[in-house]
């Protein structure tokens, strides 16, 4: 009997994918025809097999996973009423804390975990029911950015950086997500905290200019992104012969995003570099600079950084157009499983084993085909 309710509820949500259909951003009606295949395969999975009772996705891993798929389904098309989401929230809900955050007890990850619950109910805050969460967490994140204590110098370069929480290094992941969190909370480009993470964003660029003096800035210059200049300086894709810390696509599209929300103009010399990278090193099939990990956290960022930046296509090294929207469409039409999931099958590493995690990136990517 639950699994004919089941059903019944998921024929009867299917019909609500019109909109999404209709808001399709200049795409081919086979490609806006593989969207809505797509979506309603991935929110099927997730409602019979991806949740838990409790509402949760996967939060054995981190309650931040729900908040992510959570988002992903609203930006879907799935109204907040809809029993999965609204089952989900309230599970996010659960999270919310006396001093703002929104994460586990004793948490490693606060600023990964509240940021991401900050998305998911800025997306289901259309009533004004989250108002106050956000505002919270907002200020909770705001007050956990490495230098709002004074404590720690601009000429540092951790300084505008967010980390996880777990130690006192920042990175080029979280402070992206911060950004999106912000950013989703209503803040401007001009916001202090926006314009204190672009410091610090700037310096995980491989490019000397004045914004970026770090003792990386020179050692490669391809204008590529890298994971973080703190605590001696680190990038997943490893270092050069002469120190240098290798930049790889995912790291570049956060970097670029999240200069793009900070206000920095399309002819500045950091976008160009980055252009100028994304051109030549233009590809779906992996995560350039880091093969198959990070694959599907790079195709969500890839969609959502081409998505701000309000291009359409993309001229690669060999002069070549690429329309994005379309050949990420194929890609991950290609990827989809049987059961309407994807999972990354060639690399474990960032959580891309988990089904739940993975469909969440990519239901997030297809939602950025369309305006």
């Amino acid at each position: 009997m639950k699994i004919l309710k089941q059903m019944v509820v998921v024929i009867a949500c299917l019909g609500m994918l019109a909109p999404l259909q209709l808001m399709a951003a200049g795409l081919s009606d086979k490609d806006q025809q593989a969207i809505e295949q797509m979506v309603n395969r991935a929110v099927q999975y997730l409602r019979m097999t991806g949740q838990s009772d409790d509402g949760s996705f996967s939060k054995e891993a981190s309650p931040a996973i729900t908040s992510l798929v959570t988002a992903a389904l609203i930006k879907s098309g799935r109204p907040v009423e809809d029993p999965m989401v609204a089952k989900a929230l309230k599970f996010i809900e659960g999270y919310v804390r006396k001093d703002g955050g929104i994460h586990q007890d004793g948490s490693l990850y606060r600023n990964y975990e509240t940021c991401l619950a900050i998305l998911a109910l800025a997306e289901a805050n259309k009533d004004g029911r989250y108002d106050k969460a956000i505002a919270n967490a907002n200020n909770f994140v705001r007050g956990i950015q490495v230098g709002a204590d004074g404590k720690v110098a601009k000429s540092s370069p951790e300084w505008g950086g967010q980390g996880y929480g777990k130690h006192k290094r920042p990175d080029l992941s979280n402070t992206s997500f911060f950004i999106d969190a912000l950013v989703a909370s209503g803040a401007s480009e001009d916001d202090a905290a926006i314009q204190a993470a672009l410091v610090f964003v700037s310096r995980t660029q491989n490019l000397e200019s004045e914004h970026n003096t770090t003792e990386f800035a020179t050692k490669i210059e391809d204008g590529g992104f890298y994971y973080t200049p703190a605590a001696g300086g680190t990038s997943q894709a490893g270092k050069t012969a002469n120190g240098g810390l290798r930049s790889y696509a995912s790291m570049t599209y956060a970097g670029l995003k999240s200069m793009v929300y900070a206000g920095v103009d399309k002819d500045d010399q950091r976008v160009k570099a980055a252009m100028s990278w994304i051109k030549k090193h233009y590809d779906l099939s992996e995560n350039p600079g880091m093969g198959a990990e990070g694959h599907f956290y790079y195709l969500h960022t890839f969609a959502k950084t081409l998505k701000a930046l309000g291009v359409d296509e993309v001229e690669d090294a060999k002069g070549k157009t690429h329309n994005w929207r379309s050949e990420l469409i194929s890609e991950l039409a290609r990827r989809q499983k049987r059961n309407g999931s994807w999972i990354n099958t060639k690399s474990t590493r960032w959580l891309e084993a988990d089904e739940n995690l993975v469909t969440g990136y990519l239901l997030l990517s297809l939602s950025y085909c369309t305006d």
